[in-house]
């Protein structure tokens, strides 16, 4: 699942990357409000964690222009005004769910979960499935053949985009830039290990291997 970040303070911004990264989702963080409108409006994100005072374009302007424009998008606002007036306007104004700073990660964390699962736009994806391998997107569970496979949330990411785009196959600049966040540099091999353990996991001890390499072009999730 891809979430999109509108954060100005870079600490809260590569907080909440990271520590959202790390819970298995794809994040895309901005700290200019301009600059963030236009992702929201043109990207493919299943969730927005919005701060409301951001340079350029505040957040409930660009709530605004989001809901304007139809998007359902679940919305959650950042902000450090804790009056509840403040509380009411953000919600009145569209968003789906309000958290005061500070705040504990592990909060945030659950109510990205809830929004998500409360999304009207995602009831189908819950649960990915190709051939004896089923993906639960909510629990953050996989398994084949009923075994259940023990994944960590790098594993469990990748693992969702090659289930997402089964059949595709995926070059390494995209798995870097979807999983890691970051810009594919050849001379490292981070992408080839993290490959090699999520097959010793998910195609090991299977009569049928389903994560296929295709040479000098990437990887590719398929039943053959």
């Amino acid at each position: 699942m891809k979430l999109l970040i509108i954060e100005d303070e870079p600490k809260t911004g590569h907080y909440l990357r990271q520590g959202l990264s790390e819970a298995g989702f794809s994040v895309e963080l901005v700290a200019d409000g301009q600059q963030g409108e236009h992702l929201a409006l043109t990207g493919d994100h299943d969730l927005l964690i919005l701060d409301v005072m951001l340079p350029g374009r505040d957040g409930l302007q660009i709530l605004a222009t989001i809901r304007a424009a139809g998007l359902p998008v679940p919305v959650l606002l950042l902000t450090a005004r804790d009056a509840v007036e403040d509380r009411v306007h953000g919600l009145e104004s569209g968003a789906d769910d309000y958290l005061v700073k500070p705040f504990a990660f592990t909060e945030l964390l659950a109510r990205v979960r809830s929004l998500l699962r409360r999304s009207p736009g995602m009831p189908q994806e819950t649960r990915l499935q190709l051939a004896d391998l089923s993906l639960d997107l909510l629990r953050r569970r996989a398994e084949r053949s009923g075994r259940r496979i023990d994944l960590t949330a790098k594993e469990f990411a990748l693992l969702e985009l090659l289930m997402r785009r089964q059949g595709e196959v995926l070059p390494k600049s995209l798995i870097a830039s979807q999983v890691w966040d970051m810009n594919f540099d050849s001379d490292t091999n981070v992408i080839e290990v993290a490959i090699r353990r999520l097959r010793n996991k998910v195609d090991d001890g299977f009569a049928t291997p389903l994560i296929h390499t295709v040479r000098g072009m990437g990887y590719v999730l398929e039943q053959r």
